[in-house]
């Protein structure tokens, strides 16, 4: 990493803050089986524990990066975490399924803020090059090893502790995180000299987005043509077209539409969907598959999982290296190659499938892939963003990730599930037909992964080097 100490201090310390909010989307699903017991949820409702956390997480990123740019990084991350501990403790202490489900909700509301301004206080440390290079492969292990650490977490948590310890956990790393950021932190990180918040587009696009999510996880259990799901959609298109014309008109719009005129922000965001909803959607019905199908304990599906975040690590931190010699498109290229085709691999997959001969050998080859995949991706989408716009920046690739794991987990769910159904009718067991939803919802993921790579084939350009003047501001 560079050499100047605080940088490095700081690099971890941000990457920490995100390891918070990455981990808490994905800690909760081995420990529901128990949370539904202990708070007496029924199956309808079980899924708002997860749902509430995306709604208000993906409809705020937006709100949330532009806030940072405007009023102070630094204010902002330390007040989204410290709302982030508050009400990770809260949820710990539900006493019952609504206060559950409420305190998820604002948990993903303080992540919405904390996530967006952590990666846009990063890009205003760390110059563009290699410096941010090497940084952002530091926060591509966070971000692609997270999902998977969380299970392994979850399992251990649930198993040993109880499952309250998987939101206790947050509190003391949180409070750490608070105490080290706000003695390394300088009070201004490359803040925006305009604090005026455009008010009617903030209030747009967060119910746009909180719409659309709405829509994607209601398509999951209600179906795509359910009268909830689609009167969301609607809702969501309306909110979104209305956005997009308050922005073209004010004077000082939340999102300038000038941002997209900088090479690969669109495509990068663009690609980020499908990549994001075959990857999230196949690590969650793979935790599924191992514990219902395989018949693993919740320790046991974590400890699978391990080898997973192990090799992305070890991937993404030689990632820079691979970026200065071959650049980022044939990185996006190949990474993304790689997960398309261990994604299909994971279709292949049976109830007779041994986790070291079937399962590990694939899990390897989408750890490889995800390890250079991300971190191209979030450079294609980060760089050449001015300073005072990298809140935006930031929390559109994280809208775009969000987006993109509700999308992947509505379409995979309906495919399991009709899937499932149809093959029982036809006299499968339930096993089989079990086994059958969760094949068929493996190759779906895999289609989606191949989307994002066409989207890399030929859309994607190699960013140009950045011209003399635009540089970062280093603490």
């Amino acid at each position: 990493m560079p050499s100047h100490p605080s940088k490095n201090t700081v690099l971890w310390l941000l990457a920490l803050s995100f390891f918070l909010v990455i981990l808490d989307s994905a800690i909760v699903n081995v420990a529901l089986p128990a949370i539904k017991t202990a708070l007496h949820f029924n199956s309808a409702t079980l899924q708002w524990v997860i749902t509430g956390y995306i709604l208000t997480f993906g409809g705020f990123l937006m709100l949330g990066g532009r806030t940072a740019d405007l009023y102070g990084r630094r204010r902002i991350l330390l007040l989204g975490i410290a709302g982030f501990i508050l009400f990770s403790l809260l949820t710990g202490l539900s006493t019952n399924a609504p206060m559950m489900i409420a305190m998820r909700a604002l948990q993903g509301l303080a992540g919405a803020f904390m996530a967006p301004t952590a990666l846009s206080i990063l890009l205003a440390t760390f110059e563009e090059g290699p410096e941010r290079n090497r940084a952002l492969s530091i926060w591509s292990i966070v971000a692609s090893g997270g999902a998977a650490a969380g299970v392994l977490l979850g399992g251990l948590l649930t198993q040993t502790l109880g499952w309250r310890w998987c939101f206790f956990v947050n509190v003391p790393i949180g409070i750490l995180a608070i105490i080290a950021l706000d003695r390394t932190l300088p009070p201004h990180i490359a803040e925006s000299s305009d604090h005026n918040l455009d008010a009617p587009g903030a209030v747009l696009v967060t119910l746009g987005l909180i719409a659309l999510v709405f829509g994607l996880t209601s398509a999951s259990g209600s179906g795509w043509t359910a009268v909830s799901t689609l009167t969301a959609f609607a809702s969501a298109i309306i909110l979104l077209v209305a956005f997009v014309f308050n922005e073209s008109r004010v004077t000082h719009p939340l999102m300038p539409l000038g941002i997209f005129k900088t090479p690969n922000i669109a495509a990068a965001n663009l690609m980020m969907l499908p990549a994001v909803a075959g990857a999230l959607g196949m690590f969650y019905f793979a935790s599924l598959f191992i514990q219902n199908v395989l018949r693993s304990t919740p320790l046991t599906t974590g400890l699978y999982f391990l080898p997973v975040p192990v090799i992305i690590g070890v991937v993404s931190y030689q990632a820079p290296k691979l970026l200065t010699r071959f650049g980022s498109r044939p990185l996006l290229i190949s990474g993304t190659a790689l997960t398309t085709l261990g994604v299909y691999l994971m279709s292949l997959i049976n109830a007779g499938s041994a986790y070291f001969t079937a399962i590990l050998p694939v899990f390897t080859l989408l750890a490889l892939g995800f390890g250079v995949l991300f971190v191209a991706i979030v450079i294609a989408a980060t760089t050449g963003i001015p300073d005072d716009e990298a809140g935006l920046a930031s929390g559109l690739i994280n809208t775009s990730q969000q987006i993109g794991g509700a999308l992947g987990l509505a379409i995979l769910a309906e495919v399991a599930s009709s899937t499932t159904v149809s093959a029982a009718a036809h006299g499968a067991s339930l096993q089989a037909a079990s086994v059958l939803g969760y094949q068929r919802a493996f190759l779906t993921g895999a289609i989606l992964m191949a989307l994002a790579l066409v989207v890399a084939i030929f859309i994607i350009r190699e960013p140009v080097k950045p011209a003399p003047g635009i540089r970062s501001v280093g603490l």
